[in-house]
């Protein structure tokens, strides 16, 4: 039987432990990835859905417009023991039925969970996967789709680690890309196609200042998928009550900033308007591989920032990563506006669009 826990959910870890499980109840399973999207798809490329051979299913691979045609062929899967791609056309009217503007083409990638390898997706690999996402190493999970052996490959701060190359191209190459994009991509490898699915610690954002907009921005970015992180030494600002489930540091923040050590999935946002406690983070922030850093304040502060920053040593090429006035121009005014600013322009520094 299913665990509800599971069940409730669509998280991708959800969905692989509860295949190990089935599996692990002597249950057949399938695992449905989608590999390619055309046109409007609910589903981004790399969703998943776990099947057993008794129709319980966890996960999704659209808005339920195409599952029972993915169940359907799940269960084909399991009986063979092997993989193969299923191609599905969306039509505007199932398409306008689950949400969508316009239908679409779907591939999704159906293959049985198997014991060992070459009849499917191996066990070995699923736990060696989820032991990855859980201790929030970073890695990509390459799967041919000749449905050969599945490689884990690791990364580290986007760059993959070993002897990792394909032919003409270079698979170390197309593992980082997906690593930085954070977006599943299906190449032409040496050996035919094989999908590409980056499997990344959480996004990270710390913010300096626990401030009035501080609070909704903290909010906005958990419910957008990242680890908020307040920064702040005045306790009377800094407490459970104002940012209920957020992690807080009571302390200096270019301690704080330097401990929590940035990296390049990780965003840093200064909001206090105070020199003493947003320069020393910038500082620490500059020194570090983060993918956004940002200044609360006006055009002339940040350009009084600027000076005080070159003044210690803060080179103009490390100053122009700085994001100040912070948040994109959308003539924000009150404290969730600008939050609304701030992540809207964090993401697109994220998705290559700022």
């Amino acid at each position: 039987m299913a665990d509800p826990t599971l069940l409730a959910t669509h998280d991708l870890d959800a969905v692989v432990a509860q295949a190990l499980a089935w599996r692990a109840a002597g249950r057949a399973v399938a695992l449905a990835t989608v590999a390619r999207t055309w046109g409007s798809s609910p589903r981004p490329a790399g969703s998943k859905l776990a099947v057993n051979d008794a129709t319980e299913f966890v996960g999704s691979v659209s808005g339920g417009c195409i599952e029972g045609a993915v169940i359907q062929e799940a269960l084909e899967v399991m009986a063979a023991g092997a993989s193969r791609m299923l191609e599905v056309g969306v039509s505007d009217e199932t398409a306008w039925e689950v949400g969508l503007a316009c239908g679409g083409k779907v591939e999704v990638f159906v293959e049985a969970v198997a014991p060992d390898v070459g009849r499917g997706i191996a066990r070995g690999v699923l736990e060696e996967l989820l032991a990855a996402r859980r201790a929030k190493r970073g890695v990509v999970l390459a799967t041919p789709l000749d449905g050969s052996a599945h490689r884990v490959i690791p990364v580290d701060a986007g760059e993959p680690r070993g002897e990792v190359t394909s032919g003409g191209d270079s698979l170390a190459a197309a593992v980082a890309r997906v690593a930085r994009r954070d977006q599943a991509e299906v190449i032409d490898a040496a050996g035919g196609a094989l999908m590409l699915e980056p499997h990344t610690p959480p996004l990270r954002l710390i913010i300096v200042g626990a401030v009035h907009v501080a609070q909704p921005l903290a909010e906005m970015a958990a419910v957008s998928g990242f680890a908020v992180t307040i920064v702040d030494p005045r306790r009377a600002f800094a407490t459970e009550a104002r940012f209920p489930g957020q992690a807080l540091v009571i302390g200096w923040p270019d301690a704080a900033v330097s401990e929590l050590a940035p990296d390049a999935r990780t965003a840093v946002v200064t909001l206090t308007h105070d020199p003493k406690l947003d320069d020393p983070a910038l500082i620490a922030a500059l020194g570090s591989p983060a993918f956004y850093i940002g200044c609360l304040g006006s055009k002339k502060t940040h350009g009084a920032r600027r000076t005080r920053l070159a003044e210690h040593g803060i080179d103009a090429a490390a100053l122009d990563r700085l994001h100040g006035p912070v948040g994109l121009p959308i003539g924000a005014r009150t404290p969730a506006e600008i939050a609304v600013s701030i992540l809207g322009q964090i993401i697109a520094a994220l998705r290559g669009a700022a």
